[in-house]
């Protein structure tokens, strides 16, 4: 990875969530956008997964508004229906960039837009290094990703299972927070 390219990430990171306004009606997304910030000021890394404690992670919800549904990964290390995304990569020039890449070759649909700017955020524990070091955090910005006519999904090696939900209709094994994301990007389309 090259120092302009680390840099980059970073810098876009912080120009990201500077300038993007939490919804009003969530007072927590206030708080996550300042730790986040912090994060990134105290750590150049802050963006890479080799900051073991914590690290800037980006995913995209993929989404159907014609057909009013979402595509969803039964992932396969957390055994539960989530978006699509994951670690920032060294070729990953902004935070919306790592999250198109990551809905791409999770998804396999090719065209996907992205929204212009995250839409929620979301900090959880994850074991990186495996079940045998302490878990860090994923401060997760999210973003969603609008899934062309037609588009036809295939499954990655990352998942279990892909499947489009409708709006109402999602699994059993999902989350509040993938509950919260889909609510956010209803509201936002």
């Amino acid at each position: 990875m090259t120092t302009f390219h680390a840099l980059a990430l970073h810098s876009d990171a912080v120009r990201v969530l500077t300038a993007w306004a939490p919804p009003a009606e969530e007072p927590q997304q206030h708080e996550l956008r300042a730790l986040y910030l912090e994060h990134l000021d105290d750590n150049l890394d802050g963006v890479w997964r080799s900051n073991r404690e914590a690290h800037i992670t980006a995913s995209a919800l993929v989404v159907d508004p014609e057909e009013q549904r979402v595509l969803l990964t039964l992932h396969a290390k957390v055994g539960a229906w989530l978006q699509l995304g994951g670690h920032c990569e060294p070729d990953d020039l902004s935070l919306g960039a790592a999250a198109l890449r990551e809905a791409t070759e999770e998804s396999g649909i090719e065209g996907l837009i992205i929204s212009g700017e995250p839409v929620r955020l979301d900090r959880h524990q994850v074991y990186c290094a495996g079940r045998e070091e302490p878990p860090s955090w994923h401060l997760d910005v999210q973003y969603t990703a609008l899934a062309p006519a037609g588009a036809r999904e295939a499954i990655s090696e990352e998942s279990l299972d892909l499947r489009w939900f409708p709006w109402d209709a999602l699994p059993e094994q999902t989350d509040d927070s993938v509950r919260r994301l889909v609510a956010r990007a209803r509201a936002t389309l």
